[in-house]
């Protein structure tokens, strides 16, 4: 993982990037059996949370133009211009893997967004999502990207830079990597009678990269954000220079 994507100017692109990437390398290994569609979930936040969470990680509807506005005098009457906060909504990308006889949800897959781990109403809406998702017979994709946050929530609860969690019901497993690992594959999970492929997160990841020249629009100059340990970024400079 490069740890400058997670910057909230350029996360929003990663993150539309990188779910549409895995649509589309899943539909050729999944198809006539299955067919993956990108779905989308909306939230309502303030004009500020919109660039706290990093905007446009979520696709903000078109702000109203100021319009002109004339002030009438009214004597000694005191009179102020002030902003009064407004509501936005806002929508975020997470894939659904139908079975194309049955229509029904297999799995779905989640790429976390800062909203998800960095707004409150963001994150309990996201998780009532995810236990009415843990309580049904689908499975669940959970992919973290973002060190920034706190993690979503497990009973024994590990520690690490990134995750990737598959769940379904209870049962679950965990991968765990640092900064400095290459991001594991995983077996995508579907219906019992079918194998699971893999799904190579790492090189789909480094093709967006590729694709879209991030290099060219990333600032390698200061810490990335969050930062980084002093080690982690030693180690991340000699990488750069």
């Amino acid at each position: 993982m490069d740890p400058y994507l997670e910057h909230p100017s350029i996360w929003p692109d990663v993150h539309n990037s990188l779910i549409a990437a895995i649509r589309d390398a899943l539909s050729l290994q999944l198809s006539p059996k299955y067919y993956v569609r990108l779905e989308q979930r909306a939230y309502t936040l303030t004009v500020d949370e919109t660039l706290f969470v990093g905007r446009p990680d979520l696709t903000i509807s078109t702000l109203r133009p100021e319009q002109p506005q004339t002030i009438l005098p009214l004597g000694d009457v005191d009179v102020l211009e002030v902003t009064v906060p407004t509501l936005d909504e806002a929508t975020e990308t997470y894939l659904e893997i139908h079975d194309t006889q049955t229509r029904t949800v297999v799995t779905v897959i989640e790429l976390l967004s800062p909203v998800n781990k960095l707004n409150d109403d963001g994150r309990r809406s996201y998780l009532k999502k995810r236990y009415r998702v843990l309580a049904s017979q689908t499975h669940l994709v959970e992919i973290d990207l973002l060190r920034a946050g706190e993690t979503m929530p497990l009973v024994n609860n590990v520690q690490s830079d990134y995750r990737i969690l598959i769940a379904r019901e209870e049962r679950g497993r965990l991968f765990p990597f640092s900064l400095r690992k290459k991001i594991p594959p995983f077996n995508l999970p579907l219906l019992p009678s079918d194998p699971q492929p893999i799904v190579e997160l790492n090189d789909i990841l480094h093709e967006v990269y590729a694709r879209a020249r991030y290099d060219l629009s990333l600032d390698y100059d200061p810490p990335p954000a969050p930062p980084l340990n002093e080690s982690d970024m030693t180690w991340a400079r000699e990488l750069i220079e």
